[in-house]
């Protein structure tokens, strides 16, 4: 019986019919090979994330569903709630990544009085397109790779759905995609930004919380703000070098 691309890559078999060939008579060139035939030197997509302007109205979790047709009760983008209590508790929840933004005072189905509460803020996540990532190091098949641009991408003709990329990224944000059974994620609304147009999860913000730019040009509006105003990082700690940057990160963040 013959055996689909998947199947064979899952089992791990490799046979060529016995034949004895060179090494150098044939490669497969994978999509991370592929994307590095095609150097781009003066251009690199980052993104910024301003915490102090974001009120969790969930238009861009919205915005990413439609454009990219996200299934239901999946994201590739979310926004998180945080409240901390003046005792120092923190108190994290999303419900249903924030579609439908928080509409209700009851982070996790607690009650928590309003004089209890010494701040709250949300905090909007996505793929944080790290410079060194380590899903790609991971990925057994070469279906997750980094452009010349930046962009980590997952090609789904690929991927064999074995989720080592999903358990290794320090940020969750990838997930099997129900209907296709292979890894998705945000990437950075690529088949937009490539035709000069913002991702959607930008264009659907009215309070200017995301922006997109080149941190290879330095008169970019976000360069100019990465490089001259305080800004922060999620989980550092990893060195995979996230190109995802934050204003008004607060520690109680992870």
């Amino acid at each position: 019986m013959e055996q689909t691309r998947r199947n064979f890559l899952k089992m791990g078999i490799i046979t060529i019919g016995g034949l004895a060939l060179p090494l150098s008579a044939f490669e497969f060139l994978t999509p991370k090979a592929a994307a590095n035939v095609v150097k781009s030197s003066n251009l690199r997509w980052v993104f910024l994330v301003d915490i102090l302007k974001c009120i969790g109205c969930g238009l861009c979790v919205k915005g990413c569903s439609t454009e990219n047709e996200i299934p239901a009760n999946f994201a590739r983008t979310w926004i998180e709630r945080y409240i901390v209590t003046k005792d120092f508790k923190v108190v994290v929840d999303s419900p249903q990544q924030a579609y439908n933004g928080f509409i209700k005072h009851d982070p996790n189905g607690k009650d928590i009085p309003q004089e209890n509460i010494a701040k709250g803020f949300f905090v909007p996540k996505l793929c944080n397109q790290c410079d060194m990532p380590i899903c790609v190091d991971v990925c057994p098949v070469g279906a997750t790779y980094k452009t010349t641009d930046g962009v980590v991408h997952v090609d789904r003709k690929w991927c064999i759905g074995c989720a080592a990329c999903i358990s290794n990224c320090p940020y969750s944000v990838r997930f099997i995609h129900p209907t296709l059974h292979v890894v998705d994620k945000c990437n950075f609304c690529y088949h937009r930004i490539t035709k000069n147009l913002k991702p959607a999860c930008v264009e659907s913000c009215a309070f200017g919380v995301r922006k997109i730019g080149n941190l290879k040009d330095p008169k970019d509006p976000v360069t100019q703000i990465i490089l001259n105003e305080q800004v922060a990082v999620l989980k550092p700690e990893f060195n995979s070098k996230p190109q995802v940057f934050y204003i008004g990160l607060s520690y109680e963040v992870k």
